[in-house]
């Protein structure tokens, strides 16, 4: 008989590299249903060493990702071990990490996220539930995404759930079914620009304000063959670096612009795939304090109430459905739905390795 309540760290750090999310949680389980609570949470960035080991390490030999993550693992456990220190957090059921994703080719069979080596557990000291994605992948699926489970059973008030991170991600139900996919790139891409003009990010969207809309180079990238496939599908940092930045490099225009129109891009794509307007949808992730990219998405969806929770939600949602999906794993509850990721089956994913 499983218990009703649980007290977990979730921990997620995402492809836009803000840093490592750290949120210390509560579940419990009451009136069938599902309920949270935040009790505290933090980010902590990536020194400048960590950005660029990060940034560069889809072109890392094998033997370099090994010793990636071994580091990479290493410094997770310090993270989590000082969290739990200044938090005086005792009591736990478990650490429920993603890691860092490297390598995401579910097409090949493949994806790597590090941080989620075994010796986690006895660094920390505590009981840990990780790498969630790499049994989805072998069962077929895409490994990709994996919140929409707690969309479903956290966040059922909304019609739509939008994730505005490195990727845009979306979330709801279909035909009886949960489903979810990866709609376009967004903080990976304006990052990129941000950090080439000399910012760690494009603060409001008020670089990508000041620029032009390029009309070839929106339609160019409304013609990308990703936009056109159906669900379920992923994207990944090859996706960036292998098709979006090659298209907006070939146009002879200031970053400006390029942020501009690929903003305007973002909101074009994520109109496209509702397939309801007329309704509710919550808004998450470092994209949605980006007000320029707000207003667009607001300016396309006139009927659709968009909804931007409290700083916490917003900043810590990914964690917290993290530390969700491993409350679930302890359960050997399914937590990756097979109509989200197209594998052959719902399933409970992850590892658990005791301390």
């Amino acid at each position: 008989m499983f218990k009703d309540s649980y007290q977990v760290i979730g921990v997620m750090s995402g492809t836009s590299l803000d840093g490592v999310d750290l949120a210390h949680l509560s579940f419990f389980y009451t009136s069938d249903k599902w309920h949270f609570e935040i009790l505290r949470a933090t980010t902590v960035a990536y020194s400048d060493y960590w950005l660029h080991q990060l940034k560069n390490a889809v072109n890392f030999s094998t033997t370099e990702l090994v010793q990636l993550n071994e580091s990479y693992t290493k410094l997770l456990a310090d993270i989590i071990s000082q969290f739990v220190t200044d938090n005086k957090i005792q009591g736990l059921d478990a650490v429920c990490s993603h890691g860092h994703t490297i390598l995401h080719q579910p097409s090949n069979g493949f994806t790597l996220q590090i941080g989620n080596l075994p010796i986690l557990a006895q660094l920390i000291n505590q009981n840990v539930v990780c790498d969630f994605r790499v049994q989805d992948v072998e069962l077929g699926g895409q490994g990709a995404p994996l919140v929409p489970i707690g969309d479903r059973l956290l966040f059922s008030d909304y019609e739509y759930c939008l994730n505005l991170g490195g990727f845009s991600n979306i979330s709801y139900e279909f035909d009886g079914n949960r489903i979810a996919y990866d709609i376009s790139p967004v903080n990976t891409v304006l990052n990129f620009y941000a950090n080439r003009l000399g910012f760690d990010y494009d603060d409001k969207g008020e670089m990508a304000r000041s620029g032009q809309t390029n009309f070839e180079l929106l339609e160019a990238l409304n013609e990308i063959n990703f936009y056109n496939q159906t669900f379920p599908k992923s994207l990944g940092i090859e996706f960036v670096q292998d098709t979006i930045l090659p298209i907006l490099e070939s146009y002879s225009i200031s970053d400006f612009d390029k942020m501009h129109t690929f903003v305007e891009h973002i909101a074009f794509q994520i109109k496209n795939v509702l397939p309801d307007v007329s309704s509710k949808m919550l808004v998450t992730g470092g994209g949605a304090y980006n007000a320029f990219l707000m207003e667009h998405i607001k300016k396309l969806l006139i009927n659709t109430e968009v909804v931007v929770p409290n700083d916490t939600i917003i900043q810590y949602k990914e964690a917290l459905i993290f530390g969700f999906l491993g409350v679930l794993k302890l359960r050997n509850e399914p937590n990756v739905l097979c109509s989200v990721t197209g594998a052959v089956k719902d399933h409970s994913s992850g590892f658990i390795y005791k301390n």
